[in-house]
């Protein structure tokens, strides 16, 4: 086995403690957003979304944050898709945002459900024309012949909606995950990094502990 003990590094960008935090955890996340745009990152919205099946088997893959309010956090997919059929089955997911050069993470746990299709749509008519017609040749997480046959379908659908306005597809939309906790990690030296957790506990309540590293 392959010793990686040689890619270790020491964590000490900053720290992190109760006095430093909003009492809301969205205004909090916000501040630590606005900070990763500002580093040299090449994707500060590229999240890890973390879903499971029915009967609790995982899976993991990146996806891009489009929105995010008190009402939670947007992204986009193919409905019929692997995540999408692991979310009609099981609605409950984890999205973790990794800023290395700011040796800070964001782990953020909820309920997903569909954004209304006049959100979607007001979404998709933005998109570039090539992202437009991959949306609708795309049958994604399905198994492919080739890629020509990929390239075959966008062909299709590039002639289909030659000089129209695309419509939605009906397999593709917006999620919103609606948070039940946030976690803030901010890395630290000798790895006793600091982790403050919200918890939801009502409504319009959070509850701030910290968190062993």
């Amino acid at each position: 086995m392959k010793n990686l003990h040689h890619l270790r590094r020491q964590y000490d960008h900053a720290s992190l403690d109760l006095k430093d935090l909003s009492r809301d955890p969205i205004t909090q996340f916000h501040k630590w957003f606005k900070a990763a745009l500002a580093s040299s990152l090449l994707d500060p919205h590229a999240m890890t979304l973390s879903t499971a099946t029915k009967n609790g088997r995982p899976s993991s893959r990146m996806v891009l944050l489009k929105s995010f309010d008190h009402k939670g956090f947007v992204f986009f997919s193919n409905y019929s898709s692997r995540k999408g059929k692991e979310l009609q089955s099981n609605p409950w997911a984890a999205l973790n945002f990794y800023w290395d050069k700011l040796d800070r993470q964001v782990t953020i746990t909820g309920r997903v459900s569909k954004i209304s299709k006049r959100e979607s749509f007001d979404y998709f008519r933005k998109r570039p024309l090539e992202s437009q017609l991959a949306a609708w040749a795309s049958a994604q997480s399905s198994i492919l012949p080739s890629r020509a046959a990929l390239e075959e379908r966008v062909d299709y659908y590039r002639m289909k909606f030659k000089g129209k306005s695309i419509p939605l597809p009906p397999h593709w939309g917006g999620y919103c995950l609606a948070p039940i906790s946030i976690e803030f990690w901010q890395g630290r030296p000798s790895r006793l990094n600091d982790r403050l957790l919200y918890s939801r506990s009502s409504t319009d309540h959070w509850e701030i502990q910290r968190l062993a590293p």
